[in-house]
């Protein structure tokens, strides 16, 4: 049970940089709907490295922590959003590195 859920955060973390590219594309575009299915294969490579295997007592919590991702990927876009007087972009990292580098009050 422990690896169900060490693989559910991961999944969690993984889905965070597709969901605040998420928040930035146009509801039902191209762009929108790759964020959304591009980190499918992925959770299903972890599914089966990890042996987790295909039970169906583990969807609903994977299903959950991949929604949790996107949900708190397109939360983290917003508020940096707010908080940024430059304008972000779709990249999670690139508005880390510009935004909170060295020299702009983030990280030191």
């Amino acid at each position: 049970m422990s690896t169900l859920w060490s693989v559910a955060l991961l999944v969690a973390v993984l889905n965070l940089p597709f969901g605040y590219w998420r928040a930035s594309a146009i509801r039902f575009s191209r762009p929108w709907l790759l964020a959304i299915h591009i980190p499918v294969p992925l959770v299903i490579a972890l599914r089966i490295s990890s042996g987790l295997g295909w039970q169906l007592s583990t969807f609903p919590v994977m299903i959950g922590a991949f929604f949790v991702g996107q949900y708190l990927g397109g939360r983290l876009h917003y508020a940096l959003k707010r908080r940024f007087q430059s304008p972000v972009t779709a990249c999670l990292v690139w508005d880390i590195v510009t935004n909170l580098g060295p020299g702009k009050g983030g990280l030191r």
